[in-house]
């Protein structure tokens, strides 16, 4: 019986997958055209299940000989007087295991000091021998480092050139987590140029790989339905389209946590929202290898400057910047239908939301802080006035020195109170996050016995603040179908006195009551 794949590339026979030929489109005619091209998607996008399933399949076809070569063994070595030879034994190893003709004569007698030249006149010579054009799909291409990639990208660029003259590799793909663009900002100093013969210009194209859309993820479930009879409710898959956006390795997961964790292979159960709500639940609790690979990435400053601002619902100037395009060719962001910056997905914004609040959150469980859901509940309901003051008489008194050692230092204190809040989650309540950039705040709602408490973020920027972060709580209070709300002014004047920063009163707006909480 085949199961839903969490871990390396699928196989239709093993795992139940959505055809990996139907995800990209013209890269076969880009291959006949005799084109050098680049395929990028974030990680776990399904990347090596394609490029393994081309290679069968155009081999398969006998038109090419084609071979699936993986970059990721010679990451990181810098100097191109051993990552170029390393490429070139890479390449030898993974012909031994081909069906193609004179595998062992591949540089055969290959010069390894003459590292600028030694890759291109090897797979020159061994073009040289074969009766049909070679094809090779380079995976990982995006790890290499430095001056290994320049070398890497000139001889395979002289190749290219020359192929009128001397035989060479017919096409080229070059895959990874990044577009060509970034190679450039990788492998040289801003402002400098390569000269007249870059290396980058010999790509035609740019792939990506995108998520599964609802419809496919439905597909998908079908198989499984199909084989066991165990049936995914309609409203359970929209909850998974919704919180995952498609996102292959999470829409995986999740079936696999409810079919084989949480229902433990019992198929007589139809897989349903609150089982599925409770598999999203532990994924972001457990954080496994994917997550904690990708969010790795927020503690790299060319991430930090688009994550934070989105975090602060600031404006992002250049969506065009190589700081931007790489957080989104990591799959950390995307841009919505009304042109806002968000999170890839929700299940991704509630993960980095607590990444980065997590050392508030570790130390908000010390006695000293006896901050808790039951503290704050009278008749079944949350008084959040009790838990704004509470809120801020910890932060005149921890705030400034627990903000300092925060890495996002500008989005600390909408990070501090998520973790304030994290107790209200531990006690059985949620927390739903709405990080956009653009908007000026972040909107939080709290839910409790389902009733809901929307609150706004804000940090105060001049005298006009006021006015309009009413209006917008009135409107976000109204979109919650609520009569009440909170708006969190963190004012970072250092001319104003503690005393002063710290307030709490009530306007009503639009027949809304706004609870205006100053720390």
């Amino acid at each position: 019986m085949r199961y839903f794949n969490v871990a390396g590339p699928c196989n239709n026979t093993k795992h139940y997958m959505i055809d990996a030929a139907t995800r990209l489109h013209g890269v076969k005619e880009l291959i006949d055209n005799e084109q050098y091209f680049v395929i990028h998607a974030a990680r776990q996008s399904g990347k090596t299940t394609y490029l393994q399933d081309l290679t069968r399949r155009l081999n398969t076809e006998g038109k090419y000989y084609t071979l699936y070569c993986s970059l990721e063994g010679v990451q990181n070595i810098s100097e191109p007087e051993r990552g170029i030879p390393a490429i070139v034994r890479l390449i030898r190893n993974k012909l031994k295991g081909m069906n193609i003709p004179h595998c062992s004569d591949f540089a055969k007698d290959a010069d390894y000091e003459d590292f600028t030249g030694v890759l291109g006149v090897s797979l020159s010579l061994f073009c040289e021998l074969l009766d049909k054009p070679l094809v090779i799909l380079f995976d990982e291409a995006d790890c290499l480092s430095e001056d290994t990639l320049i070398s890497f990208l000139r001889q395979l660029r002289n190749g290219y050139n020359d192929r009128s003259f001397v035989p060479f590799v017919h096409s080229i793909a070059l895959v990874g987590m990044r577009n060509i663009r970034d190679y450039k900002a990788k492998v040289r100093p801003e402002n400098q140029t390569l000269g007249s013969a870059s290396p980058f210009n010999i790509v035609t194209e740019t792939f990506t790989l995108k998520n599964f859309t609802q419809e496919e993820i439905t597909q998908l479930y079908q198989q499984h339905t199909d084989e066991t009879g165990q049936v995914f409710e309609k409203d359970a898959i929209e909850l998974v389209s919704e919180q995952t956006q498609g996102q292959p390795w999470l829409v995986n997961a999740i079936a696999r946590e409810v079919i084989n964790k949480i229902l433990q292979l019992d198929y007589t159960k139809p897989v349903t929202v609150e089982l599925v709500n409770e598999a999203i639940q532990t994924i972001i609790l457990n954080r496994p290898a994917h997550i904690d690979s990708l969010l790795e990435r927020l503690n790299e400053e060319r991430v930090r400057k688009i994550i934070e601002p989105m975090i602060l619902g600031e404006d992002i100037i250049d969506c065009e910047s190589d700081d931007f395009l790489y957080a989104k060719d990591l799959g950390l962001i995307r841009e919505d239908n009304n042109s806002q910056i968000i999170p890839a997905n929700p299940i991704y914004a509630e993960i980095i939301i607590r990444t980065l609040s997590s050392t508030s959150q570790k130390r908000l469980h010390e006695p000293k802080y006896p901050y808790n859901i039951p503290r704050y509940l009278k008749d079944g309901r949350i008084d959040v006035d009790y838990l704004m003051r509470d809120f801020q008489q910890f932060w005149h008194a921890n705030g400034a020195i627990w903000a300092e050692k925060f890495d996002y230092r500008e989005a600390a204190p909408h990070l501090i109170m998520m973790g304030f809040l994290q107790r209200v989650i531990n006690g059985g309540g949620q927390v739903i996050r709405e990080i956009a950039s653009g908007r000026g705040r972040l909107d939080l709602c709290l839910i409790y016995e389902n009733q809901k408490y929307p609150i706004e973020l804000k940090i105060r920027y001049g005298d006009k603040y006021l006015e309009k972060g009413l209006k917008q709580t009135a409107r976000y209070v109204d979109y919650h179908c609520c009569n009440e709300g909170w708006m969190v002014v963190f004012d970072r004047r250092s001319t104003v006195k503690w005393e002063d920063k710290l307030y709490m009163k009530k306007e009503t707006v639009d027949g809304k009551t706004i609870t205006i909480v100053g720390v």
